[in-house]
């Protein structure tokens, strides 16, 4: 359950990527963006903080 919550914030990042790939395939959507923008930036942090207070 620990190595799970250690990569969270990597998920999150995958998630914002595939949010990135449904734009670019299907119709442009703006709400698609805005939606990646916010998973990758949350991402990013979540993977910063969590590894610096889980290991």
């Amino acid at each position: 359950m620990n190595s799970l919550i250690k990569y969270s914030g990597a998920i999150l990042v995958l998630c914002g990527v595939l949010c990135l790939v449904i734009y670019a395939l299907s119709a442009p959507y703006n709400g698609l963006l805005v939606t990646a923008l916010i998973l990758e930036v949350i991402g990013i942090l979540a993977y910063i903080f969590i590894n610096r207070y889980v290991d």
